[in-house]
């Protein structure tokens, strides 16, 4: 065929002759708009009768050909080593022989075909000024009856024989008298003795054989592609089978031309291999052509794929929602579609011990799946462990956590990756998934669509009956009220909260032994917070100051603040040099604390209770607008009810006003006159901010204010870390 240069003349300077030849000759890319013309006469050979070949097993004997053949035939040749090599391979010959047999009925209606082929090949081949094309055509047209893949593999393997037959002789001549007779024959001697300069040759031959197979091999996957998934008619199977009939032209064009090198070596003096050794940069062209054709169509084939993928992923979804619509016996059908096995019969690891098990664990248990990303925090998975690892001592709570990493492996998986998702695992005493790579793509589409996770730790509660979601998130429970929250549904959480109302137990939960002994013992407490090391120094000193003229044992503890470890790090190590004050030492508890008020709130959006009408949400907001502040805060305390909070200004200027309102703490008492202080300080003029790391459909469309009723201007703010 006609074609034309593509390559700018500037790039063929200093090329050799025959590279030059080979950049005008070749195309960049491989297209079905090499020539229209052309491409009409190969789709004219095609005519299909019906007939089904098995061209994997035709493939895989014509491979066995090519790789017992070649580099072993050359080396093997020119180190004396083919009848040693032979003898090696003869108890692998032994086992493969009844394997072989099962090919007999494959290649029963075959054999004439392929004869009749590499007789085509080798007679066309072997004649003078053969025309490949016009050869290729030939065979097309012998093969016209047959699929594409058909036409490819039965060519290949007519190829194979002449490639086999060759190597075989060559490489037995030197031992075997029948051998040598038809090595003489075919003046194989002579050809060997100038292994030299037949090297390139060769092992140009072997990578265009190589480039063959590629392209045969990408072509039979399509014909492997599962039509309920993608349809031929239909794009993305409908552009790339338009290639097809093209790339099969160009790679038996390559055969013969593979055929044509071998067979013209037979008869040739040695002035004549010499003489034709420059000819080897046509098998690169060709080998070149062929690299762009298989490139070209792995691109094709990679979308189909991805097409296959995401209808596969679309039922795999809609197989989800309805498992969780329907009845279920058990609760095994949704484990095992949640926890999907693949080939994988152990899919559980529990992350501690690394000891494997089957879904079949979790069977008629109350199971909370543990969703999160790769950015879990070590705080969580440590409060977690604590609650967890204290039901197991416990008989009564049969329940079971499982870990699903939501990770979207479709932007890859990379070792840094591989390595946090190991060292979170071997943080966790329960169940995790053996890997990621496990959990369905279908399923974490599922999670945050259906279950709404986004970043933040979720723990999605299943029933132990049928599976189905008895609590859509379970994590806040588990933060307030750890396992008396067994068995973590949402009537527990109802009955929970119904005995629970705005009081020092609530807020604290213990975060401290001293708070345990300071509750006991009547005492008064207050927990305080903020960054400003100056505020904490004369808020202590003026606090201690009103306790003593007041009269009251007054202990005060800093709480710090959620989102600043390293900050609250050096105020506490300040607070205790100067002895200013108690403090949660360890940053877990300052997490925990700040953690549990925030899912205080949470806990009570999930049962649809309002900021307007609950009490508990709008002092947990003003906990939270507290801790979004850059000021200091203050909450005072005596037994579980009494509690007054303010922020800096008003705790500060309070405290300085205490001769203002002594009879009233006299009278009253302490907390209550402080509470009708604060009242009386309180101006229209303030600006509380409020923080809520929200899960996507969480967050309610209006929160009022704390101290003033009015509802709050809403922002966005993004936040890349929490130190």
């Amino acid at each position: 065929m006609a074609s034309h240069a593509l390559v700018p003349a500037a790039t063929t300077r200093g090329m050799k002759p025959t590279q030059q030849a080979m950049a005008k000759r070749e195309r960049p890319v491989f297209s079905l708009s090499d020539d229209h013309a052309m491409s009409k006469k190969i789709l004219d050979t095609h005519n299909p009768d019906g007939r089904e070949v098995d061209v994997n097993v035709i493939l895989h004997i014509a491979e066995e050909v090519f790789q017992h053949a070649y580099p072993v035939g050359m080396d093997g040749v020119l180190h004396g080593a083919g009848a040693h090599h032979l003898e090696g391979n003869i108890e692998a010959l032994k086992l493969e022989e009844k394997a072989s047999l099962a090919f007999d009925g494959i290649l029963e209606g075959l054999a004439y075909i392929i004869h009749k082929v590499s007789c085509e090949l080798t007679c066309k081949c072997s004649s003078g000024g053969h025309d490949t094309h016009s050869t290729t055509m030939s065979v097309l047209g012998m093969l016209s009856g047959y699929q594409w893949d058909a036409k490819l593999v039965i060519s290949l393997s007519a190829f194979a024989v002449t490639y086999g037959e060759f190597w075989l002789v060559a490489q037995m001549f030197a031992t075997h008298p029948l051998a040598k007779s038809v090595a003489i024959l075919k003046q194989l001697p002579d050809i060997m003795e100038h292994h030299g300069s037949l090297r390139s040759r060769f092992d140009a031959i072997n990578e265009l054989i190589k480039a063959i197979l590629e392209v045969t091999k990408i072509i039979i996957e399509f014909k492997k592609l599962p039509s309920q998934y993608i349809t031929e008619d239909q794009p993305p199977l409908s552009v790339a089978i338009t290639h097809i009939p093209t790339a099969v032209y160009w790679t038996i064009k390559s055969i013969v031309a593979c055929a044509s090198q071998l067979t013209t070596l037979l008869g040739m003096s040695y002035d004549m291999i010499v003489a034709t050794t420059a000819d080897t940069w046509e098998m690169s062209s060709s080998t070149h052509k062929l690299r762009n054709i298989s490139e070209h169509l792995r691109a094709e084939l990679n979308r189909c794929y991805q097409h296959i993928q995401d209808k596969m992923h679309v039922e795999y979804f809609q197989m989800l929602v309805h498992l969780f619509e329907a009845t279920q016996f058990d609760n095994m059908k949704i484990m095992r579609a949640m926890i999907y096995i693949k080939d994988d019969l152990l899919p559980l690891e529990v992350g501690t011990t690394h000891t494997r098990a089957s879904v079949e664990v979790l069977r008629r248990k109350t199971v909370l799946l543990l969703l999160s990303d790769l950015e879990a925090s070590h705080e969580e998975i440590l409060v977690l462990s604590q609650i967890y690892l204290e039901s197991r001592s416990r008989p009564e709570f049969q329940y079971e956590i499982v870990w699903l990493p939501i990770v979207d492996r479709s932007k890859g998986w990379n070792d840094a990756q591989e390595e946090k998702f190991k060292e979170l695992q071997a943080l966790m005493p329960w169940y995790t998934l053996h890997h990621p790579s496990l959990l369905e793509p279908a399923i974490v589409k599922f999670v945050k669509e259906k279950w709404h996770f986004s970043k933040k730790m979720m723990l999605v509660t299943l029933d132990p009956q049928q599976g189905k979601v008895a609590c859509p998130n379970a994590i806040h429970m588990a933060w307030i009220w750890g396992n008396l929250a067994y068995p973590f549904t949402l009537s527990k959480e109802e009955s929970l909260w119904n005995m629970e109302s705005w009081r020092l137990e609530l807020v604290v939960d213990g975060i401290d032994p001293n708070l345990i002994d300071w509750m006991a013992s009547g005492k008064f407490i207050c927990l305080y917070g903020g960054e400003d090391m100056d505020w904490i120094r004369n808020f202590t000193k003026s606090a201690r100051s009103v306790a003593q003229r007041a009269g009251i044992d007054l202990q005060m503890l800093y709480v710090g603040k959620s989102n600043n470890k390293e900050r609250v790090r050096r105020i506490n190590s300040m607070i205790t040099a100067e002895n200013l004050s108690y403090c949660l030492m360890d940053l877990t508890s300052v997490w925990y604390f700040w953690t549990r008020i925030e899912s205080m709130f949470y806990s009570k959006m999930q049962l649809g209770k309002t900021i307007q009408e609950d009490k508990v949400m709008q002092e947990v907001l003003t906990m939270l607008s507290f801790d979004g502040s850059d000021q200091g805060w203050a909450l005072i305390s005596r037994g579980s009810f009494e509690m007054a909070r303010a922020k800096s200004q008003i705790i500060t200027k309070t405290l300085e006003d205490y001769t203002i309102w002594e009879e009233d703490a006299r009278s009253k008492g302490f907390v209550p006159a402080l509470i009708d202080y604060f009242l009386q300080l309180h101006t229209p003029q303030h600006c509380n901010r409020l923080i809520l790391p929200g899960l996507d459909g969480d967050i309610p469309e209006m929160i009022v204010c704390a101290e003033c009723g009015r509802a709050m201007e809403r922002f966005f703010m993004y936040r890349c870390c929490t130190d």
